[in-house]
């Protein structure tokens, strides 16, 4: 009985399977959508657009919820919220060294 008490005490109030069920349709739908948007013939810009922010969303569900962070402390999101703006600059520095492809010549 008082392993049953002290199970309750550790202060975290996890999904049930239900909730996890339900992500999963969310994410499913999602990459229906993205997978149906790649076939439509849409401005790139628009497209790519539309591709990145459905993927934003499907991380930060992926983050959330089956990565548990949705159940954890806020201080422990609040230190791993330096680690992504570093990374996201990290890549918006790297990101020019990307146009340089475009001058390359492939041997035919």
């Amino acid at each position: 009985m008082s392993g049953h008490s002290a199970h309750n005490d550790q202060g975290h109030s996890e999904g049930s399977t239900r909730l996890y069920l339900s992500v999963w349709v969310i994410l499913l739908l999602l990459s229906a959508v993205e997978v149906f948007l790649g076939y439509e013939r849409l401005p790139l810009h628009l497209m790519l657009s539309l591709l990145m922010g459905l993927s934003l969303i499907k991380a930060a569900m992926i983050i959330a919820y089956f990565m548990h962070l949705r159940f954890e402390r806020a201080a422990l999101v609040w230190t791993l919220l330096p680690m992504w703006l570093i990374v996201t600059c990290l890549l918006f520095v790297f990101f020019p060294d990307s146009f340089r492809v475009a001058e390359f010549r492939f041997p035919k």
